[in-house]
């Protein structure tokens, strides 16, 4: 059952609130003076203080009550305090608003606004604790990976982004054939090269080749080497990239840009692992690792006769997708931060407009606009700003951010109606609107709507 300690030396006041919070399935525990309260809370764990602001007769100053809420402060820092002062001048209560005291209400005090601002914190209380545990979560998961694997400096925290790197060390192990699919920019390349720093041929070179840009006349000799004449220019024989990545990994990135000449070629060597330089004879064998990746729909291509369907099927053994940037926003802040490298730092409204921005261009957009931002910052000590990064206006990214929502998103009236319709208590507005409470505290949150 969830607990409020109630810190008021007059025994009525003990009494009322205590009846008041019984009724609504609520523990109440009863101190008569700021001692007896903090020994309460070092010997039995609650979810939410109720002070009063003065404690001995004929005092309204209320520095009682501030010493009782820094000493409070100081032993739990995000237990949450409503303070109850029986005098007009606010001053002070208004002020230990300010330092992060939760509320404060005035006596006598009005039982309904009194129950909605406690429902209300002792719900946000519960949905903090519950972020806070699945943050834990996400990290002992990050410090597993990281433990497990050589991630090559992968900067992360999203559960996506976790999942892909979990499945990445476990296809390592394996010599098959990985498909690495996703948008430009999300990081494809730094997944393949995790595969194979964890991978059996990790000692082995790791070859990466831009099937884009290839040359289509010189494809073959790209991949497969050219002995001395084979083409105009070609003075002495050379290796190509298959020959170079012997005993490691060969990564060809952007495979659905490789035209169908070089797929067949490519589709003998897989399946062999033989093959002949150009304008030569003698048949030479590697061992390699084939890892591709691509932004295309490969499936597409090969209904459109674009792409091999043999190899694309050789290729595909194992597909890892790699989500963009918008689908792990998780990700944006730490992968900021990182491409700050402490040379500035971000402001909340830079911050805000981060997880704002919609992110097409994905790792790399985001690299770039830091990037940007620090060399448009003209003094080293002051924060980085929205209109630094670059990313335009904000209404560009919340329309588009709204054309992506779901038709039963509800909306800032629905919500607003809600919460007046249960009174202001956040778990009854969530029930009306068949959401979870942490769910609407988000639209709440997202809204800019305080909670009542």
């Amino acid at each position: 059952m969830r607990r409020v300690l109630i810190i008021d030396d007059h025994p009525a006041v003990g009494e009322a609130l205590s009846l008041l919070l019984s009724l609504h399935d609520i523990a109440p525990r009863v101190a008569h003076g700021p001692a007896e309260g903090l020994a309460w809370l070092a010997r039995e764990p609650v979810d939410l203080v109720i002070q009063d602001m003065n404690f001995s007769a004929d005092t309204t100053s209320g520095q009682e009550g501030q010493a009782l809420f820094r000493a409070l402060r100081e032993a739990q820092p995000d237990l949450p305090v409503i303070l109850l002062t029986a005098w007009t001048r606010l001053e002070s209560a208004v002020e230990l608003v300010k330092a992060g005291a939760a509320d404060y209400l005035a006596k006598p005090w009005d039982d309904a606004k009194l129950l909605a601002t406690v429902e209300n914190l002792l719900e946000l209380a519960e949905s903090q604790r519950e972020l806070g545990q699945a943050r834990q979560a996400r990290a002992r998961r990050r410090a597993v990976l990281a433990e497990k694997l050589d991630l090559r400096g992968a900067v992360f925290a999203s559960d996506a982004m976790a999942q892909v790197l979990e499945m990445a060390g476990q296809v390592a192990r394996s010599a098959v054939p990985v498909l690495i699919t996703g948008p430009n920019g999300a990081g494809k390349e730094r997944v393949a090269e995790i595969i194979h720093a964890n991978s059996a041929v990790r000692d082995g070179p790791m070859i990466a080749v831009n099937c884009g840009a290839l040359p289509g006349e010189l494809i073959e000799a790209e991949l497969f080497g050219a002995d001395s004449g084979a083409y105009t220019g070609a003075t002495k024989a050379r290796e190509g990239r298959f020959e170079q990545a012997d005993g490691g990994t060969l990564f060809l990135d952007e495979i659905g840009n490789l035209p169908l000449a070089g797929q067949v070629k490519l589709l003998r060597v897989l399946e062999t692992g033989r093959f002949e330089r150009l304008g030569g004879g003698r048949t030479r064998q590697v061992a390699v690792r084939v890892l591709s990746a691509t932004n295309s729909d490969l499936a597409a291509m090969v209904r459109a006769g674009s792409f091999r369907e043999d190899l694309y099927y050789r290729l595909n053994v194992i597909e890892l997708r790699l989500p963009p940037l918008a689908e792990r926003r998780d990700d944006i802040l730490p992968l900021a931060e990182f491409f700050l490298q402490r040379r500035a730092r971000l402001s909340e409204p830079a911050r805000e407009a981060l997880l704002a921005h919609a992110w097409p261009g994905n790792v790399r957009e985001l690299k770039n606009a830091i990037e940007r931002a620090v060399l448009m910052a003209t003094d080293s000590g002051a924060a980085i700003q929205p209109a630094q990064l670059g990313l335009g206006p904000v209404q560009a990214s919340a329309a588009l951010a709204a054309a992506h929502r779901n038709l039963d998103e509800p909306s800032r009236e629905a919500v607003v109606a809600a919460l007046e319709r249960a009174d202001g208590v956040v778990s009854r507005a969530a029930q009306s609107l068949g959401l979870s409470r942490q769910a609407l505290y988000r639209r709440m949150e997202r809204y800019g709507l305080a909670a009542p």
